[in-house]
């Protein structure tokens, strides 16, 4: 198996660490071992990672009962139900053939996994094979114990191209977002990032900016988007369960010191309340979220 596509390859190569990552990429597999199968098992929610009909990333969350998310084998995840009308990513998730790229972080144990393949659709929900299926450190990760379930939702509130004023308050709030990309046709992954409040800078209501902290070296997200830059956030509002979806474009910029950053331009926006939505307690902070900087790398 490629564990690495030549847009990863060539971000380790100019960061100095493909050592390092081919050492961490044998990690990476295409089966479901046992320990993973329970830790999924166990997942009240689960992040997905896609292209729309129209081609635009996005990424969503789908939750359940624990069990709602389960290995059948080592090759296999199957999801019971979907998403709610108007999510960007219902028909997507809801489409035999979509390549998918899912992960199952859990708040509690500050643990993660992540899983693509391609979609296949079943009676009760859908499937994805287990083409690429790993875990990673639980760096930049905040913990949080669930709440309460809400059962009902109004669904969708808002569409529209940039961000509101209260929009803009959420993302620099956020301590936590998810990120779908893809390397053209070829792999789609869904990935987190973390860090203090604030460690996500609003520019504009159509552009943000976010560190690259170091992480796995494997630079699986900053990879595909050397490949393709288009890319799908969400940022979840864990003590309301609501969500904030972005889609649009994003491309690395690389400073002195070896920083990085992500430059992200907005093209849509999607906020909504979905049914079935799960509320967290206030945060206790990855230990080894750094302290947040404006400007420390080259625009």
């Amino acid at each position: 198996m490629d564990r690495y596509h030549r847009g990863s390859l060539a971000v380790q190569e100019r960061v100095g660490v493909r050592e390092l990552a081919d050492h961490v990429g044998r990690s990476i597999g295409s089966g479901i071992r046992d320990v993973a199968a329970a830790f999924l098992a166990g997942q009240p929610h689960l992040v997905a990672g896609a292209a729309d009909g129209d081609g635009r990333m996005w990424a969503s969350m789908l939750t359940g009962p624990p069990g709602f998310v389960r290995a059948e084998g080592r090759d296999r995840i199957t999801v019971a139900g979907g998403l709610p009308d108007g999510d960007p990513l219902a028909g997507a998730l809801a489409t035999a053939g979509t390549r998918v790229g899912t992960i199952a972080l859990d708040p509690r144990t500050r643990r993660r996994m992540r899983l693509g393949g391609t979609l296949e659709v079943t009676a009760g929900g859908f499937a994805v094979g287990a083409e690429r299926v790993f875990s990673n450190c639980p760096k930049y990760l905040q913990k949080r114990q669930p709440l309460e379930l809400v059962a009902e939702g109004p669904g969708i509130l808002w569409r529209g191209p940039a961000l509101t004023p209260g929009q803009v308050r959420a993302v620099r709030a956020a301590d936590t977002f998810f990120i779908a990309t893809e390397a053209g046709a070829q792999e789609t992954d869904a990935s987190h990032r973390g860090g203090m409040p604030g460690f996500v800078e609003v520019l504009s209501p159509t552009e943000l900016v976010w560190p690259d902290y170091p992480g796995n070296a494997m630079f699986l997200t900053l990879g595909n988007l050397v490949a393709d830059d288009r890319a799908g956030l969400l940022f979840p509002h864990w003590e309301s369960g609501a969500l904030l979806q972005l889609s649009g474009r994003a491309r690395t910029e690389f400073g002195a010191a070896g920083e990085r950053r992500v430059r992200f331009t907005v093209e849509a926006v999607v906020e909504g309340l979905h049914p079935g939505r799960l509320r967290w307690s206030a945060p206790e902070y990855s230990p080894a979220n750094p302290p947040v900087h404006r400007g420390s790398t080259t625009r």
